[in-house]
């Protein structure tokens, strides 16, 4: 399992950057973990758009979706270019029936809506669901392999609920919007040490930071963040990639 950070920004993302986006990739299967502002010309780093075999979308604000529509065109305009078919299928929630809707896109995106009452099988990754604790529906994923186990909690405010389901992941990828002693659960949004407690609670192997906010030193995230949890611990950035196999990992940057 190799995943890649293509964006990490909350809210919009920083000048030539984007917002969230992680490319999760094992036995040549490309998945798109949401696909927010910018993400579309961040992935073409690492992959073609029309590589994509799925796409998984945890909610539908922009930031998290703002790229499907230049995905979709990107799909449209290769698919001419070079005269083959490709489909992507696009998985999301159905509790915003419009949001759901934006995914389908002629022949070359279907959509799909997944029951987070049920594990999901996308390729060689099975993949369950946590509702999430943010104003509108949003859902924390589980991702499992062969090789390896990650957790993204996607855009929420803390709850106790994260540690059962993040039990000794291999990877969290967890939001911190706002620094220690912040009100951030007002927001639908953690805190550095809320998401470290997080990782420190459910034994995971190593904890990324990530939904970065726009205001004060990032790296002082990374150091409220090790005051709670022992283990490894990164701050999101474009790149980033970490790599799980035979029980080793490996981190680079791409």
């Amino acid at each position: 399992m190799q995943i890649t950070v293509v964006g990490f920004w909350g809210g919009y993302p920083n000048k030539g950057e984007a917002s969230t986006g992680y490319l999760i990739e094992e036995d040549n299967f490309k998945l798109l973990l949401d696909c927010g502002s910018g993400v579309l010309a961040q992935l073409q780093k690492y992959i073609a758009p029309e590589e994509l075999d799925a796409m998984l979308i945890t909610h539908y604000h922009a930031d998290h979706t703002a790229d499907i529509g230049v995905l979709h065109h990107a799909l449209l305009i290769q698919h001419f270019l070079q005269n083959k078919d490709f489909q992507v299928t696009a998985y999301g929630h159905r509790e915003d029936q419009q949001g759901f809707d934006t995914l389908h896109y002629k022949d070359l995106v279907k959509s799909e809506a997944y029951h987070p009452d049920q594990t999901l099988q996308a390729g060689p990754f099975s993949i369950t669901f946590l509702k999430t604790v943010h104003p509108v529906p949003c859902y924390a994923v589980r991702i499992e392999s062969k090789s390896g186990s990650m957790v993204f909690t996607a855009d929420s405010a803390y709850q106790d609920e994260f540690i059962p389901f993040a039990k000794n992941a291999d990877l969290l990828i967890a939001e911190s919007n706002f620094y220690k002693g912040m009100d951030a659960s007002s927001a639908g949004h953690m805190t550095s040490t809320e998401a470290a407690e997080i990782a420190e609670r459910a034994g995971v192997r190593t904890l990324v930071l990530s939904h970065l906010p726009h205001f004060g030193k990032l790296e002082q995230l990374l150091e409220e963040a090790k005051e709670v949890y022992q283990g490894e611990t990164l701050l999101a950035s474009s790149g980033l990639t970490i790599t799980y196999q035979g029980g080793k990992s490996d981190v680079i940057y791409r």
